[in-house]
């Protein structure tokens, strides 16, 4: 089992940043994938970002490509996903996931992610 908790949502204006952590905890994440999801309202949930938690590989998806960027910090288990160039259509509630089998894949579906956090709110004004 992995127990994952976001933080660092809130309000920020368009064109600001922000800094979402995932606090992990319950067993190592070697072979493991991080994962950022984002739901906004009456939107279906969709894929943000990854990690490769031994190698620290990315992927992104198209619409935050340069905008976002992941990382982690194995000391402290956690991820980071740095939020610049923030846009109203970015405002969602952001969840972190843990893919198990992190080695074979970096996967955008969230039916990959076996693990997930509680989420937390990012909202952009224009």
């Amino acid at each position: 089992q992995v127990q994952l908790v976001e933080s660092g949502g809130g309000l920020v204006q368009a064109g600001g940043s922000l800094r979402l952590s995932c606090a992990t905890s319950g067993r190592a994440l070697s072979g493991y994938n991080i994962g950022w999801f984002r739901q906004g309202p009456g939107n279906e949930r969709e894929f943000v970002s990854t990690i490769r938690w031994n190698s620290g590989g990315t992927r992104y998806a198209d619409s935050v490509q340069g905008r976002f960027t992941a990382s982690r910090d194995s000391a402290l288990n956690t991820m980071f996903l740095q939020m610049n160039s923030l846009k109203p259509e970015d405002t969602a509630i952001y969840y972190c996931a843990a893919d198990p089998l992190g080695s074979y894949r970096l996967s955008a579906r969230a039916h990959d992610y076996h693990y997930w956090g509680q989420g937390t709110q990012v909202t952009v004004s224009s």
